[in-house]
């Protein structure tokens, strides 16, 4: 067994079956993609492009057999930083083929309540993802591989209450 030496991009590189991710913030704008979500609230249009490179690698993945997927805890009303985040980017990102599931509180309490962020890849091995008060991405701890198991809850609870983004979205992608 490999222990925490592992990085994210390892785990990227040698996963097998699927990897799916957890998102819980409701802002992102400090760790990516900063011009395009400049754009976004400047009223553009989407760059050419946009997002092509994660695009073609989830193609990759999808190709080989491989699933990419993630649930979005969120509640309305959507932050402008959402907006962007569903209606650019997983909507470019469906186009590779990843899937995406809302896990929407509005009415409800958050079943993950106090879980950060985190990657989750063949119900083997995690990552948490750190970021601070400003959603800047801090990096990732890879947890040791007897964890995977409290993982694989949080993904199963999280999946359990969620609806497929586009279900979603189409209801309530224009508030």
């Amino acid at each position: 067994m490999m222990g925490s030496s592992r990085s994210l991009s390892d785990l990227f590189d040698s996963f097998e079956r699927e990897a799916f991710r957890l998102e819980t913030l409701d802002d992102y704008s400090k760790s990516g993609s900063v011009e395009a979500y400049k754009a976004f609230l400047a009223g553009e249009s989407k760059p050419e492009g946009y997002n092509s490179d994660w695009v073609s690698e989830v193609r990759g993945y999808v190709n080989e057999g491989k699933r990419l997927y993630r649930v979005h805890i969120l509640s309305r009303p959507l932050t402008p930083y959402l907006r962007f985040e569903l209606g650019w980017g997983y909507r470019t990102n469906m186009l590779g083929g990843e899937e995406f599931f809302i896990l929407d509180t509005t009415e409800r309490p958050n079943p993950l309540e106090g879980v950060d962020d985190f990657w989750l890849f063949d119900s083997l091995s995690a990552g948490v993802l750190r970021y601070d008060d400003a959603g800047k991405f801090l990096g990732a701890d890879v947890l040791p591989d007897e964890r995977a198991a409290e993982f694989i809850a949080h993904r199963d609870k999280a999946l359990s209450h969620a609806q497929p983004f586009t279900e979603w979205w189409d209801k309530y992608g224009g508030e």
